[in-house]
């Protein structure tokens, strides 16, 4: 897809998962859009990393108590349908492997099946766009 296509992705995708209206604070707005200019340009794992930061941003601040949870906690009590969070918790154990590398020379696969990872780096940004916006849609007022 090219640029231009991306972004009318993005936008059919706000067309489609947005019925009402929301509200969002500026931090979680900010990365949104951040989140949304780099799975435009095709930086697939700044996307993921980010849409990430912003599926937590929000989370946290639909939190009532303010309580210090961790995210996998903010899924868990997140008010979304449970195959959003099941969806939800892959997109952190995800990241993590490309965050937390044990070992930075074991790199091998990288090395010999970059097309593989690339791929699957598409894939993962698109459902983390996707993720993105049905965790800052799930509360919709009409």
């Amino acid at each position: 897809m090219s640029v231009a296509e991306r972004w009318e992705w993005i936008l059919g995708l706000d067309e489609k998962i947005l019925k009402g209206e929301f509200l969002l604070p500026a931090w979680c707005t900010t990365i949104v859009k951040e989140a949304d200019f780099a799975y435009a340009y095709r930086a697939h794992l700044p996307a993921i990393l980010t849409a990430v930061a912003g599926i937590e941003t929000y989370l946290r601040s639909e939190e009532p108590l303010r309580v210090r949870k961790t995210l996998s906690q903010l899924i868990d009590d997140a008010l979304v349908p449970p195959n959003i969070k099941v969806r939800l918790h892959t997109l952190p154990k995800y990241r993590n492997k490309w965050v937390h590398v044990d070992d930075p020379w074991d790199d091998e696969d990288l090395l010999d099946n970059p097309e593989k990872h690339d791929a699957e780096l598409v894939c993962m940004a698109q459902e983390a766009i996707i993720l993105l916006r049905e965790t800052i849609y799930s509360n919709q007022g009409v």
